[in-house]
């Protein structure tokens, strides 16, 4: 099986509906996927972190307006439908000073840089 491992550090919501899109078809096309969320990406994966969103430009309103699936949507469909797992980042939560009760469900156990580099190694990584 080919392994996809995808590093989210971008609280753009162009980068985050990238790697949501990419997660999803790699899990559902039968890919063991893997995404770590670290430095600004964690934000918006906290149950209140909607505000933490931001657009590099038109199209991340393009993507609000034309109402496309928005990329927490895309993400828990990986976790629900493949064998997507969805990891937050140890230190990024230190940092933050959050816990597992302010993550949204569908995240996994907290993961450190060293356990995803070693998962990464020989798979095909993609960094958004």
């Amino acid at each position: 099986m080919e392994r996809i491992c995808i590093l989210v550090t971008s609280s753009a919501r162009e980068k985050l509906q990238m790697a949501g899109m990419l997660a999803s078809v790699g899990a559902v096309s039968g890919s063991d996927v893997l995404v770590f969320l670290s430095m600004n990406a964690l934000a918006p994966f906290l149950k209140d972190g909607a505000d933490a969103i931001t657009d590099e430009g038109p199209f991340g309103q393009l993507l609000l307006d034309k109402k496309a699936p928005p990329f927490l949507q895309l993400f828990e469909q990986a976790v629900e439908l493949g064998d997507a797992k969805v990891h937050p980042c140890s230190m990024a939560m230190d940092v933050m000073g959050v816990g597992r009760d302010d993550l949204l469900p569908f995240l996994g156990a907290p993961l450190g840089l060293t356990k995803f580099l070693s998962e990464a190694q020989g798979a095909q990584t993609w960094s958004f």
